[in-house]
C-alpha cells in the first residue's frame, strides 16, 4: 500500500494538468500522473498530447504512466452515443471509461485515492464529473477549476510553450472545433 497523500491523476493532456499538479501539491498531496485516453482521435493526437505531458510531469518531477491506446474498445464503450452533442451522454460515458480504468489502475497499483484533471476545464461541468466518479471508491471529487485554475492552467500552458488542443479530444468532439473554443 502506498502513501495515504499518494494519489493517482488522470491525466487528459500536459495545459490541463499543470494548474492540476501545482494545487495537489499546495494541498499536501503527492500525484502520479496516469494517461489514459482511449478517447483521444486521431493516433497522432494521442501522442502528441503524450509528448507535452512528458514536459509537463519533467518540469514538476511528477511520475508518469502510460496505457497504450484503444480506441476501438472506447468506441464499442460509446457505442449508440456518437451523435449526442458535446458535453452530454458520450462524454459522461467517455468519462466513465477513463475514470474506470483510472481506478482500476489505482487498486492495481496500491493508491488509496484517484482523481482526473479534467475538472479543471471550464468546458466541463465538474458536478457531472464527480458523479461518474462517484461509483469509484477511491474517487476524490477535486474541482480543479477553483482557485483560479483555468487561467492558471492558461498562463502556465503559455510559460511551458505547450501545445493547447482546440477540441477535447474524440473525433466527434473534433468535428464541433470549428465552433469551439481552445480547449484545456
Amino acid at each position: 500500500m502506498r502513501g495515504e497523500r499518494e494519489i493517482l491523476v488522470h491525466a487528459c493532456c500536459g495545459p490541463c494538468s499543470t494548474a492540476s499538479i501545482e494545487r495537489l501539491l499546495e494541498e499536501g498531496w503527492i500525484p502520479t500522473l496516469l494517461y489514459t485516453n482511449s478517447n483521444i482521435f486521431p493516433h497522432e493526437e494521442f501522442e502528441k498530447r503524450w509528448d507535452n505531458l512528458v514536459i509537463v510531469c519533467g518540469h514538476y518531477h511528477i511520475p508518469l504512466l502510460r496505457e497504450e491506446q484503444d480506441h476501438q474498445a472506447w468506441l464499442s464503450f460509446i457505442k449508440g452515443l456518437e451523435q449526442e452533442k458535446e458535453g452530454g451522454a458520450r462524454c459522461r460515458k467517455c468519462w466513465e471509461y477513463n475514470l474506470q480504468r483510472t481506478y482500476r489502475k489505482a487498486q492495481e497499483w496500491g493508491f488509496s485515492h484517484f482523481c482526473t484533471t479534467l475538472t479543471v476545464s471550464r468546458f466541463k461541468k465538474s458536478p457531472l464529473i464527480f458523479q461518474v466518479g462517484s461509483a469509484f471508491g477511491l474517487f476524490e471529487p477535486i474541482d480543479f477549476k477553483k482557485k483560479d485554475g483555468f487561467a492558471k492552467s492558461c498562463r502556465l500552458s503559455q510559460e511551458l510553450g505547450l501545445y493547447r488542443q482546440r477540441y477535447c479530444g474524440c473525433e466527434f468532439s473534433l468535428h464541433d472545433s470549428s465552433v469551439a473554443p481552445v480547449y484545456n
